[in-house]
Formats: structure tokens, C-alpha cells, sequence
């Protein structure tokens, strides 16, 4: 990778969003949880949920053990997520799959368009996804809960 396509990832906007992590703190009080792994570069991810009774982010709680991409699609998740409905980030995990995978429009989601400069690095596709994938397995096992 050349250092001129590596300033272009590695943006400034992206380096200062994988910072924001320290403002999701994850602790015991979250009832709804999961773990997700990328099987493509190894990156983690812990996270935790609470909801309204209606069903929309109350507070998001995270751990992530990744590059600056995985850290900073944290970020652009953790910091959005409050008020949304469970739905929409169940949603978001396909919209971010398809469209890293060429098949899908770019994501509606506040902030993302800070990620899109990894869409052309297969190698970090996995650690963007991972914190989608993580809520989405989280949310998912909560609604088969109920």
C-alpha cells in the first residue's frame, strides 16, 4: 500500500473517531450482550445494549480489540445508536455487508461516510463490520429472548 492510499484511509476525521471509544464505556449493567470476531483479521468486539421499553438505544457499551478502522466504525455505531430503534441496527448490519460486498447502496447512517475510504481495502472489511455485527447478534438474541 502506497503512503499516498494509507493517508487517504487513514484519515484524519477516522484517526480521531477511533479516540470517541472512551465515551462507550461497557460495564456490568448491560443485559444485552455479545461478542462478535472477525474471522478475516482477528479484530474483537464486546458490546452492550440497553433499551427503552419501546425498543430504542437507551445506552450502547463497548470493547473493541482492532485496528483503527474496526475502532473508528465503532465510534461512527456507538455514537449515533442512542434513540434509534433495535430495528435499524439490525438493519444496518445487512446494509453495511452488502455494501461492502459491491451489492447494496452506501449506508444511511450520521458519520459513515468517514469509513467509506476502506471500501476499496478487502483486508479491513472485516473489522468495519464487526461492531454492526456485534449489535446485530446482540439485538438478535435479545428479540428470540422475548
Amino acid at each position: 500500500m502506497s503512503s499516498g492510499t494509507a493517508g487517504k484511509l487513514y484519515s484524519t476525521q477516522l484517526l480521531s473517531l477511533a479516540t470517541q471509544l472512551g465515551n462507550f464505556p461497557l460495564d456490568e449493567t448491560f443485559s444485552i450482550r455479545a461478542q462478535a470476531r472477525s474471522r478475516t483479521c482477528g479484530s474483537t468486539i464486546d458490546i452492550g445494549l440497553a433499551l427503552r421499553p419501546a425498543g430504542q438505544v437507551e445506552r450502547i457499551g463497548l470493547m473493541v480489540s482492532a485496528c483503527a478502522i474496526g475502532q473508528a466504525s465503532a465510534a461512527v455505531l456507538a455514537q449515533s445508536a442512542h434513540g434509534k430503534p433495535a430495528s435499524k441496527l439490525i438493519a444496518m448490519e445487512a446494509d453495511v455487508r452488502r455494501w461492502l460486498e459491491g451489492t447494496g447502496t452506501f449506508p444511511m447512517w450520521p458519520g459513515f461516510e468517514a469509513l467509506a475510504p476502506a471500501l476499496p481495502h478487502k483486508g479491513r472489511h472485516g473489522a468495519l463490520l464487526l461492531p454492526w455485527k456485534g449489535a446485530y447478534d446482540a439485538l438478535s438474541k435479545e428479540q428470540n429472548a422475548r
